[in-house]
């Protein structure tokens, strides 16, 4: 049977089942990922974006396709993490507008915003790389359009984009060499494919898995705390509250259980509390007379209070403003690291916020946007300190009425050396070169260890195999970790070297790192070598040349 629309509960259930598919097969998707190192992370990267895009789609009982469409493009680009996270909010975002005002969506309108959302994600990349979900996403957009055999049936539309997906995704190992010689599809486009295959589930009625998303619900007796100010974000903003004194007689438990559930279509934060003569009620809604209307069905009102919790968050926010420009200065640091010693680290060179993160954990859009509000300066230099959470960081930058410098950091070893130039009596462009040019005569060997067997640029990589990256590439393989980090430097060193600073990570003892230390000042006498406790995960040691 034809489905010529698709209206905005539809359209939920396809969001739904989507993100419900890709939690289900985040593992297979991480798998993916072509560097053989521990940090493969796609699959999981996708998956809390879509968790964060679908969380607030649940109280949305009869919405539109614009409605459901806008709620996970902004949910979606707060929770976006990695490359991959930030990319899939950007084709969400294209969606939305493309369905902007529509309350149903019909195959070509369907069409024209799968098209959106691939032309809105090629913009949002500086240098859009072919072979990945870039590809897969204009792919499927190109070929729906050239379709000879145009139809008027959504779900005609969606195994079209299933067949071309597959397709492309299939090819994508010919377009990336690195793809090919590890024997991979790209992990993005397979996120993305596994997300709309979770749409075609819903159209057909399949039945997948519900999304586990946190729920908080109002507790049932007891005191009551309703803190306005702790609310990120308000939705409902008329806090009201009131009493039934004098039920009447016939009420039943029953009733007072229909009435909170009555209050939750049309609001959040929702109380209803108490026995057969007297009854607390306290909800959040936009619609404060339909609340007393219903409670008026249970008996007399009593002790009516209505806040208008928009002119309250207002003046908080005024006030905060006032009080955040009275403590203002100039110039401000944020840096992305993990491991305690690397953070002791920034933080002694002023950074003024370190946001947890790196190979294994990209902060989300939100995540940076947060740290680059939290610090009380007019400028703010960002730095990643990783290639994959470069894009989210210049994403966050644009959310800010501040002005951000996001440096292209692809190490922490860059992000101590640019955080080591800055000069506070320059201006924000003299710094931004300063700290850029210190950062690029930094190179970063990372030691750390293979999860799986693979080929990767004609190198047979065997699962336990001890690996050095050089700037991210794989530069050499061994089996003890000490003589790997001393064999890689060999090729790093030069008669130009002065510094090398090694950072140990948290499964390396003091007593290895220090050996080693002393091994590398006996071999590089003129050079200065420094030892500092990292504390990071995953990677042995970070030893940086300068």
């Amino acid at each position: 049977m034809a489905m010529k629309t698709i209206d905005g509960m539809m359209l939920k259930d396809m969001f739904l089942s989507g993100a419900a598919l890709v939690e289900r097969n985040r593992a297979s998707i991480d798998a993916l990922n072509v560097f053989p190192v521990p940090d493969g992370d796609t699959g999981t990267n996708m998956s809390q974006t879509l968790n964060m895009a679908v969380k607030d789609l649940s109280a949305r009982t009869a919405p539109t396709v614009s409605e459901v469409a806008s709620t996970v493009a902004k949910g979606a680009l707060k929770g976006a993490r990695g490359n991959s996270g930030v990319i899939l909010s950007q084709i969400f975002r294209g969606i939305s507008r493309a369905l902007e005002g529509a309350d149903e969506m019909n195959a070509e309108l369907f069409v024209k915003a799968l098209r959106a959302g691939a032309d809105t994600a090629y913009k949002a990349v500086m240098k859009p790389k072919e072979g990945t979900i870039l590809t897969v996403a204009r792919v499927i957009a190109e070929t729906l359009e050239k379709s000879e055999n145009h139809t008027d049936d959504c779900l005609q539309v969606m195994e079209k984009v299933m067949a071309a997906g597959e397709d492309i995704l299939r090819r994508t190992p010919d377009m990336l060499p690195v793809l090919k010689q590890a024997g991979v599809v790209d992990s993005g486009g397979k996120g993305l494919m596994t997300v709309y295959a979770g749409f075609l589930a819903a159209l057909k009625g399949e039945m997948l898995e519900e999304v586990a998303v946190e729920e908080h619900p109002a507790p049932l007796a007891g005191e009551f705390v309703d803190d306005h100010a702790s609310l990120e974000e308000i939705t409902f903003g008329y806090c009201t509250e009131f009493i039934v004194s004098h039920p009447k007689p016939e009420m039943k438990d029953s009733d007072v259980a229909k009435l909170r559930k009555r209050l939750e279509r049309i609001g959040d934060c929702v109380l209803v509390i108490g026995d057969l003569e007297v009854v607390k009620v306290h909800v959040h809604t936009n619609e404060p007379g339909k609340a007393l209307q219903m409670a008026l069905e249970l008996g007399e009102l009593d002790a009516i209070k209505i806040d208008n919790m928009f002119e309250e968050a207002r003046e908080r926010q005024e006030k905060l403003r006032a009080a955040q420009e009275r403590q203002m200065k100039e110039f401000g640091l944020v840096a992305v690291a993990l491991g305690p010693g690397l953070v002791d680290i920034f933080t002694d060179l002023s950074v003024d916020r370190v946001v947890d993160g790196g190979q294994t954990m990209n902060p989300s859009i939100d995540d940076l946007y947060q740290a680059i509000e939290s610090v009380p300066a007019r400028q703010v230099f960002v730095l990643p300190n990783n290639t994959n959470i470069i894009l989210a960081a210049q994403q966050a930058a644009e959310l800010t009425d501040k002005r951000v410098f996001v440096l292209s950091t692809k190490s922490v070893p860059m992000g101590i050396a640019a955080a080591i130039a800055f000069m506070p009596d320059l201006s924000g462009e003299e710094n931004a070169q300063r700290m850029q040019e210190a950062a690029e005569r930094v190179h970063t060997a990372s030691i750390t260890y293979a999860v799986r067997d693979t080929t990767f640029d004609s190198r047979q990589i065997h699962q336990g195999d001890i690996m050095a990256l050089v700037d991210n590439r794989i530069e050499l393989l061994g089996h003890d970790v000490g003589q790997v980090a001393e064999d890689v430097l060999e090729g790093m060193v030069t008669d130009d070297t002065e510094l090398i600073s090694i950072y140990y990570g948290e499964e390396v003892s003091q007593e290895d790192a220090q050996a080693l230390e002393e091994r590398l000042s006996d071999k590089y006498g003129l050079c200065d070598v420094s030892l500092y406790k990292g504390g990071q995960p995953l990677y042995y040691y970070l030893i940086a040349v300068e």
